[in-house]
């Protein structure tokens, strides 16, 4: 199983005015570690898929942005 949230830790200059954020984090995707799309993938019902964005259920990811994820 994949991680489908990375981080990294940016340079931090000394010079630099603000606070600094020492780690930043982002999202990828479900699809980059699919490579080719294998046949009969889970779907959902039409009106769900319109909600979702997609129509197959593996290439459903849904946003949060890191203060959201934070609360969780």
């Amino acid at each position: 199983m994949h991680s489908f949230y990375k981080s990294y830790k940016p340079y931090i200059s000394p010079f630099d005015p603000c606070p600094p954020i020492k780690v930043k984090t982002y999202s990828t995707p479900p699809n980059l570690y699919m490579g080719f799309q294998p046949p009969n993938l889970p779907q959902f019902p039409p009106l769900e898929a319109l909600r979702k964005g997609t129509l197959w259920q593996p290439l459903y990811d849904p946003y949060y942005s890191p203060y959201e994820r934070a609360k969780e």
